[in-house]
């Protein structure tokens, strides 16, 4: 079952280049990998085991299993971003094979990635959702996005040889490319080595991530991208360096990262107060927004950066991956939304816009809630993970022992809170509060296509923020 889930984007992207109807093809199979990620989440997850020998020497095996909830977490976010990205797509006329494709082969490259029980094919996966990432920013991209291209190739190029340095290195260590046997393996990873691996997971893995001071390709790219482009991979596909950070380097080099742990630290810190700074500056929502999901980065890495610190913290991990989920589904929608802003006024500059709730109240209403989602509002996921994040930094804490590295740039964190609501609300009465102006006087308001999209990700929201126990039953046993 799981190998059906991350090959029928691939099978569904051969029938569209046969001639099968692009959205149509792509609209039903992401409906049905929604159906079977929902599936996984309440059935038995030694059901969904599935391996193919590839090669004998070296071993490598087409496996995919759900070794853990953090697997069935990040397979579920990425079935519900995949058919809110492709309903909420308008491809350009001529251009619907590369437009429709190119997303379900960025949603089967992450499925892969995050299904993988092989090293090889975890590795391989991601690479092959940067292809049509960096073919839809370059040929149906905005602005300078050829440049742009270029940028996040030569950036995510140089991320991924260094990461790749990194996992040959362990394999070659532990003897395999199988990871539940290279961490039963561990122990023949030398202490010495540790410290070069890490530097090098983390380099590798937070240029994927953007974290400060790798980021400057995000922002640009995710401005230029068309929208399914940039719901997918801000949502989904960046959570892959996170997601590898928590899957191999915390259980195989704990005592490289811990190192480390004063530099990372002041690297999130990077992500959420400097960045944050820079987003307040921004003149563009989707600049603005890119710039935001760099920002948020930093929140997770600090749930990682727990854990670091004391290994037997139970709570960090469940924090990064709730938040992970939350942030991936608030910021889909609102590049989804921000697109639809452009498409209905023709600009996405702030100073172009205002009084569009006049003309749209119902882009206004769910607008407004993803922007609430992403400053943390209570009730939503996105509240849900930061306070997970917030308490893990804090798991264990003795005042007797005074303020650790961790808790310290905890605190320091929490002003990120404060600039992502002077941002993100300044944003919004920009674009839809004040006065009508010309572009926005007779702009349409949501159509019902339109809302579809959105329902499915407010319902994500809603439901992990109401009831966080609908994931951390998965995470915590």
């Amino acid at each position: 079952m799981l190998a059906l889930l991350v090959f029928l984007p691939i099978i569904a992207f051969a029938a569209i280049l046969l001639g099968a109807p692009a959205r149509l093809t792509a609209i039903a199979a992401s409906a049905i990998n929604l159906l079977l990620g929902l599936a996984a989440t309440v059935t038995a997850k030694s059901a969904w085991a599935f391996n193919l020998s590839v090669l004998e020497k070296p071993s490598l095996h087409l496996s995919f299993a759900f070794t853990d909830g953090m697997s069935v977490v990040m397979v579920l976010l990425t079935v519900i971003v995949t058919l809110a990205a492709v309903l909420s797509g308008q491809s350009p006329s001529g251009r619907e094979k590369l437009y429709f494709g190119s997303s379900l082969l960025i949603s089967a490259g992450a499925l892969g990635a995050f299904a993988a029980t092989d090293l090889f094919f975890f590795y391989a996966f991601h690479e092959l959702a940067l292809i049509p990432t960096f073919l839809m920013i370059g040929i149906l991209g905005r602005g300078d996005r050829r440049e742009i291209a270029w940028k996040i190739t030569i950036y995510l190029g140089l991320g991924s040889i260094i990461l790749l340095a990194g996992l040959v290195w362990l394999a070659n260590l532990t003897g395999s490319y199988d990871i539940p046997t290279m961490i039963a393996n561990k122990a023949l990873i030398p202490a010495g080595a540790q410290k070069g691996i890490a530097a090098l997971l983390i380099i590798g893995f937070g240029t994927l991530v953007s974290l400060f001071p790798f980021h400057s390709w995000a922002a640009p790219a995710y401005a230029s991208a068309p929208a399914p482009v940039a719901m997918l991979h801000a949502g989904v596909l960046k959570k892959f360096g996170l997601y590898g950070l928590l899957r191999i380097a915390i259980p195989l080099v704990p005592e490289g990262l811990q190192h480390w742990l004063t530099p990372l630290l002041v690297l999130l810190l990077g992500n959420i107060l400097w960045v944050g700074l820079v987003t307040i500056s921004q003149k563009r929502l989707d600049t603005l927004l890119g710039n935001s999901s760099v920002m948020h980065m930093g929140y997770i890495f600090l749930a990682i950066a727990a854990l670091i610190a004391v290994p037997g913290n139970t709570l960090a991990a469940p924090a990064a991956i709730i938040l992970m989920f939350a942030h991936g589904v608030s910021i889909a929608l609102l590049f989804g939304l921000a697109d639809r802003i452009e498409r209905n006024t023709g600009s996405l500059d702030l100073a172009d816009l205002g009084g569009l709730a006049k003309s749209a109240p119902g882009l206004a209403f769910v607008f407004g809630i993803a922007a609430m989602a992403s400053i943390g509002l209570p009730g939503l996921a996105n509240f849900s993970g930061e306070v997970l994040v917030f308490l893990s930094a804090f798991k264990d804490y003795s005042p007797t022992a005074g303020l650790g590295p961790v808790q310290i740039a905890c605190i320091l964190s929490i002003w990120g809170v404060v600039i992502s609501a002077v941002y993100m609300l300044r944003a919004y009465r920009r674009i839809f509060q004040g006065p009508s102006v010309k572009l926005t006087a007779a702009a349409p308001d949501l159509t019902l296509a339109d809302r579809a999209p959105a329902l499915i990700l407010i319902v994500a929201l809603l439901a992990v923020g109401l009831y966080p126990n609908l994931l951390l039953n998965l995470l915590i046993k």
